[in-house]
């Protein structure tokens, strides 16, 4: 992987409650640095409304958190976002998901699936690659999720993705386990 384009901040570029923040995420995650969090953290009043716009997507959304990994997890795949990728897959599994639902969720919607899953990662794949949705799998979401559960996919989906987008662009490096 190449070099950040913006490199992962200490305290005087963090302010003291987004360094707070990147240490606790550290500690709890057992990485020297939270790169995520580190190099965002650099915006610091913006970091902290998408912490609050994020944790209110996942895990406090309107999916469980079971669904919720299995989305985050196509779309980082989908984008090939590396960094996403590695920290839900262990995040996935504490969610319940197993190895081999992981290996499913990369295949795709047709790997297996019953008609529950198969609409949501038909959805979360057509919003990645066309930024819309059919009829057909809007009517196959529709029967398994209410408005609400609905909207939330929808805005979970385009939450990673742009988190995709953003750390794909500023090189954000993979954690380092401590």
């Amino acid at each position: 992987m190449s070099t950040p384009r913006i490199a992962p901040g200490g305290f005087r570029d963090l302010g003291p409650a987004n360094w707070a923040f990147t240490r606790l995420a550290a500690r709890v995650t057992g990485v020297h640095d939270t790169h995520i969090f580190s190099t965002l953290g650099r915006t610091r009043g913006l970091f902290r409304a998408w912490l609050y716009f994020g944790a209110r997507l996942m895990p406090f959304g309107t999916l469980s958190r079971k669904d919720s990994e299995m989305v985050i997890i196509r779309v980082a795949h989908l984008r090939g976002s590396a960094y996403e990728l590695d920290h839900h897959r262990r995040i996935g599994k504490r969610a319940g998901i197993t190895d081999d639902e992981l290996a499913r969720i990369l295949e795709g919607p047709d790997a297996g699936w019953g008609d529950r899953e198969r609409a949501i990662l038909r959805v979360v794949d057509q919003l990645v690659t066309t930024h819309d949705v059919d009829d057909v799998a809007w009517e196959a979401l529709r029967r398994h999720l209410d408005e609400r559960r609905t909207i939330g996919l929808l805005l979970l989906v385009g939450q990673y993705d742009m988190l995709a987008t953003t750390l794909h662009t500023l090189r954000v490096q993979l954690d380092v386990r401590a």
